[in-house]
């Protein structure tokens, strides 16, 4: 098969679940065991470092990854969903996998799929190991998809194992409560491997301190270590102070969303630990890194401008805590009239989201183009119960044309509500 042809027989021959939901969802890890057997257990044959949490995970990944690079390691980085290309799940020092890789994998291992079954998820996550195995990779940087502890990631035995922080996502899978969810989450930490939690919430708190006591696996909170501010900076770049008992550093990030400032402390504290583990990393390292890890890494929709005139930002988060910080950012800029351009997907709780957002907004509603997709109509109906009002449009490309045809100057275009939006205008 050509690789488009690959691509096509794996979105139709495997469940996924960006397009279908929940019953893409595999409840054991039975299936990527077995696949990663066929492949002589490629996931130990090189260190890593496990992140979950519900929000930061990628913003988090994706900088872990450039300053390991920026410090000289031949890195992996695994993380998903992708926004235009597949092979946007799989990079080494930030370049993506080949196409003849993916090519070469499915063809060596379409029996073993027809047999075995495995969700499109189970099938990449063993192409990653498997082809991070044979790069030869230092350490690769791995997200997990959904949750923790029956991810399929959750085969390896990492270095170290980060969750960023819990919030309300997915609740149909991983539970109905805070707790619950971080139940979830928490099944990434293992026997005796350090975990950092990037954010004490106090609700949720003492579910990782239990399950690492449990398991004999140091524990650190990163809010707990440092402080931040911000100093200054504009729409490239944004100037972070980041304080600690023993030390005061500033950085250049050119991820400029607000929630950065949570994210970065996150990974100063990861870094630290890969000190501890005899990984040499400058903060020199560091600073160069985050200056660019869009460059570096391929970083796409965490509060990215796509357009000056009218000014239109586009942002992946989608979920009530990730909401909250867009909106944030939102009323960081000053503006006449704020169009917004929004989609969701049919299986989350959109009645959070739409609570959370302005009336004073003009709404295009629009469906990302794929069978989760909630329909424009049924997306601008239940926005009417919270007092929002626009016009449906057909596809997100329309309601983007629409929204950015009627800004005036000084006007704000923001696109967003799900990462399959985000994906189609990127």
């Amino acid at each position: 098969m050509t690789y488009q042809e690959t691509i096509d027989y794996l979105y139709a021959q495997l469940p996924m679940f960006t397009r279908v939901g929940a019953s893409a969802f595999k409840a054991n890890l039975d299936n990527t065991i077995e696949l990663c057997a066929l492949l002589n257990n490629p996931q130990n044959q090189f260190k890593s470092i496990h992140i979950a949490g519900t929000n930061g995970k990628g913003s988090t990944s994706h900088m872990l990854a450039a300053i390991l690079q920026t410090a000289g390691y031949k890195t992996g980085l695994y993380t998903s969903p992708h926004l235009k290309d597949f092979r946007e799940r799989i990079r080494v020092n930030g370049q993506m996998i080949s196409q003849q890789a993916v090519v070469d994998f499915v063809a060596d291992h379409q029996h073993d799929f027809e047999r075995i079954q495995p969700s499109f998820f189970e099938m990449t996550v063993a192409l990653a190991f498997d082809y991070f195995a044979k790069e030869k990779v230092d350490i690769a940087v791995i997200e997990t998809g959904l949750g923790g502890r029956l991810d399929s990631t959750n085969i390896i035995t990492p270095l170290l194992s980060v969750i960023t922080n819990i919030g309300w996502d997915h609740m149909n899978i991983l539970g109905d409560t805070l707790p619950q969810i971080a139940g979830e989450k928490a099944g990434i930490i293992k026997p005796n491997i350090p975990i950092i939690i990037g954010e004490r919430q106090d609700e949720v708190a003492d579910v990782f301190i239990n399950k690492a006591k449990e398991q004999q696996a140091p524990i650190v909170f990163a809010s707990d270590i440092y402080e931040t501010k911000i100093k200054g900076g504009d729409d490239n770049l944004r100037e972070v102070e980041l304080s600690s008992a023993n030390e005061t550093l500033t950085f250049a990030l050119d991820l400029t969303g607000s929630y950065q400032l949570k994210n970065i402390k996150t990974v100063l504290a990861t870094a630290n630990e890969l000190r501890a583990h005899g990984f040499t990393i400058t903060n020199d390292h560091i600073k160069t890194a985050l200056r660019q890890v869009k460059n570096l890494t391929g970083l796409h929709g965490r509060w990215e401008t796509l357009s000056t005139s009218p000014l239109t930002i586009c942002d992946t988060g989608h979920n009530p805590d990730g909401i909250a910080e867009v909106l944030k950012n939102i009323a960081n800029i000053k503006y006449q009239q704020l169009h917004f351009v929004i989609g969701m997907v049919n299986d989350k709780d959109g009645a959070k989201v739409l609570s959370m957002l302005p009336k004073n907004a003009i709404y295009y509603f629009c469906k990302p183009d794929m069978p989760r997709g909630l329909e424009a109509e049924a997306l601008q109906q239940k926005a009417a119960e919270f007092g929002l009002t626009g016009d449906a449009y057909p596809s997100v490309k329309e309601a983007l044309k629409a929204a950015q045809g009627a800004a005036q100057t000084g006007d704000l275009v923001f696109v967003g509500g799900s990462t399959f939006v985000v994906a189609e205008i990127i």
